[in-house]
């Protein structure tokens, strides 16, 4: 079994409910929503995962208190408490949330997402590698425009969900093809 956490934030939880639906082979209306075929990414068994937790978190002191990070970098802005980072912050933060949720969980692939302003950035760690990109959908949150924020979300959950399907596959090859990509192999 193949344990799955995710601590999302742009996001909202929807990358760990897809794979969940995946990993249940739910169909109808509580099945896949993005991912309406998981087999055109490889021949996984995708029974053999099973999904921990998938959090929404959204505020630094979600980041504090829920994934227990004592000093997480410091935001440009808060909204309501809300973390928003530029570009290289998310990337930073969504690593931080990534190892924090793979430390609470003993997951084997943790995933982190953060979106503030620039593209939203997803961290992927399993046991070997450590996957960092960003979303193709520039928004800003400070701005509040729902129909950049939300065409970024989408962008990003469909992105985290093509990356671990891949990553799942074992298919680095179509991984490494994929525009603002960072992979990095772990050392043994």
């Amino acid at each position: 079994m193949i344990k799955i956490a995710t601590a999302e934030c742009f996001t909202q939880g929807k990358i760990g409910r897809e794979l969940h639906s995946i990993a249940q082979n739910y169909e109808g209306n509580f099945g896949n929503e993005y991912v309406k075929n998981p087999k055109k990414f490889g021949d996984f068994n995708y029974a053999e995962i099973s999904v921990t937790c998938s959090l929404f978190i959204p505020t630094i002191e979600g980041v504090k208190k829920i994934l227990n990070v004592k000093n997480p970098p410091k935001p440009k802005n808060l909204i309501k408490n809300i973390k928003v980072y530029d570009e290289e912050g998310d990337k930073k933060i969504s690593k931080i949330m990534a190892q924090a949720v793979k430390k609470l969980s003993d997951c084997d692939i943790a995933i982190g997402t953060s979106a503030g302003i620039g593209h939203g950035a997803i961290t992927i760690i399993a046991d070997d590698y450590e996957i960092i990109t960003t979303t193709d959908v520039y928004a800003n949150l400070n701005e509040n425009n729902s129909e950049d924020l939300f065409k970024r979300s989408q962008n990003g959950i469909q992105k985290a969900l093509m990356i671990t399907l891949l990553l799942l596959n074992e298919d680095l090859e179509k991984i490494e093809s994929l525009e603002k990509i960072e992979i990095l192999k772990k050392k043994f």
